[in-house]
């Protein structure tokens, strides 16, 4: 399958980057640059740009370990949406959606290994049909919306029901309880009602899971990269997704969960245990779901 390729010009190319840039200080998109050349320099001097989409988005992932986890930090401002990457302190979301990112970014010439070649493939990745309006609800919010709109893309494969996933009840609510939480929805109450309507949307899609007791069994089928969603079970009986990571196989042949870590366990991100042994230690969660890394 074609990669992603610049054929003009940086100026257009980005120009919906530079759009929301012009409108958000650098500053604010873009925090880390320290750490964003070490990574550049690991990739020349490693050759990532020669391993698969997958393998080298975990070789990203595990440059990053030891990041510290920083919560919401998709909240930049309290009005305008804009692409952004902030590799000091990261969330579950951003962790995977950086190391992704950035693999994507190696299949360019090394000139377009920049801060905003990276804050382009966040936005193909981030946003609705890859496109960020400026708007909040532009943005994807849920990991399942996620992965049907970058499924349907050709960006990535979703293999939940291909390894035995079967439809769950589906409840995705989080956000218009926990609103006040969301830096964009407590400086802007007006967004509440679409952000509803959005989340009634989602919820009213099939959710899949493959659940947790049958995760031992499929774990010879996931490969470094995979994108692994946590679905968990509330007490009303419904199923949303609560978490997210990457697929990583140890030399040994373990298939382990990289992921970025709450303050209330390890804070930073790091390779957890295995797979199936990570989802046994919570109570809640109930299965995962599998997005392949395509381009």
């Amino acid at each position: 399958m074609r990669g992603f390729r610049i054929l003009v010009p940086l100026l257009f190319v980005f120009s919906s980057v530079a759009v929301a840039e012009s409108r958000l200080p650098f500053s604010t998109v873009f925090k880390g640059r320290e750490q964003f050349e070490r990574l550049v320099s690991n990739a020349r001097s490693e050759n990532w740009k020669s391993l698969p989409i997958g393998e080298r988005t975990a070789a990203v992932g595990q440059a990053l370990v030891g990041t510290r986890y920083k919560h919401f930090t998709l909240e930049i401002d309290n009005r305008i949406e804009a692409p952004s990457a902030n590799f000091t302190g990261m969330d579950c979301w951003t962790f995977f959606e950086i190391s992704l990112a950035f693999a994507r970014m190696l299949d360019e010439p090394e000139s377009n290994w920049t801060p905003e070649g990276l804050l382009h493939y966040i936005e193909v990745d981030r946003y609705r049909a890859g496109q960020c309006t400026g708007e909040y609800l532009s943005r994807l919010h849920y990991l399942e919306d996620w992965l049907a709109d970058n499924d349907r893309r050709g960006l990535v494969s979703d293999l939940t029901t291909e390894l035995g996933g079967s439809s769950v009840p589906h409840s995705a609510r989080e956000m218009s309880i926990g609103w006040r939480h969301y830096r964009y929805l407590a400086a802007n109450r007006s967004l509440l009602r679409p952000l509803a309507q959005m989340e009634a949307r989602v919820s009213s899609h099939p959710l899949y899971q493959i659940a947790k007791s049958r995760v031992p069994r499929i774990e010879s089928k996931l490969r470094s990269g995979d994108i692994i969603g946590i679905v968990s079970r509330d007490r009303s009986g419904l199923y949303s997704t609560s978490h997210v990571g990457l697929a990583l196989r140890s030399s040994d042949g373990v298939l382990h969960f990289m992921h970025a870590s709450s303050p209330s366990n390890s804070g930073r991100v790091v390779v957890d245990s295995r797979l199936s042994s990570y989802l046994a230690r919570y109570r809640t969660d109930s299965g995962i779901l599998v997005a392949r890394p395509l381009r």
